[in-house]
């Protein structure tokens, strides 16, 4: 199984703001959609939560701005947990633009996994802890 999950899109017109690049409110947006995206990878849909009845929530996030990145350009965000244990996860990103491999960004959402009915910290399960496997020391590098 990989520890790293790569999502690729494409910069649309409403991700760019007055400065005629993208604007740091959609690097959280790709941020979500990309950890979204691995855990439905991994068989942890929105219908597995809902069973389950744990959800995660983001406690906080950190974005470090290296790059511009602008309309129509390719972007791959690698994401992989970083560590993981009792109620919390560390999610990192990092986002490459395709065209001449830079690094835009790299960033960090620590989440929270709950019970969907007290809104609760809960312990995440064992089903979880065996697939997403924590490798606190990757260093992000171009697979494309």
């Amino acid at each position: 199984m990989a520890l790293v999950y790569e999502h690729a899109l494409k910069v649309q017109e409403s991700a760019i703001d007055t400065n005629m690049h993208v604007n740091n409110v959609e690097y959280i947006r790709w941020m979500q959609d990309a950890a979204t995206a691995h855990s439905d990878s991994l068989g942890f849909t929105v219908a597995f939560y809902e069973k389950s009845g744990g959800t995660w929530v983001a406690r906080s996030h950190f974005i470090e701005y290296l790059k511009p990145a602008f309309l129509d350009d390719e972007i791959v965000i690698q994401t992989w947990i970083s560590s993981i244990k009792r109620s919390i996860s560390t999610r990192e990103y990092a986002f490459f633009r395709k065209s001449d491999r830079a690094l835009l960004a790299k960033a960090k959402t620590v989440w929270i996994y709950i019970n969907m009915q007290s809104g609760r910290p809960s312990a995440i399960t064992k089903e979880l802890l065996d697939r997403f496997v924590a490798d606190e020391n990757y260093e992000p590098k171009l697979s494309f």
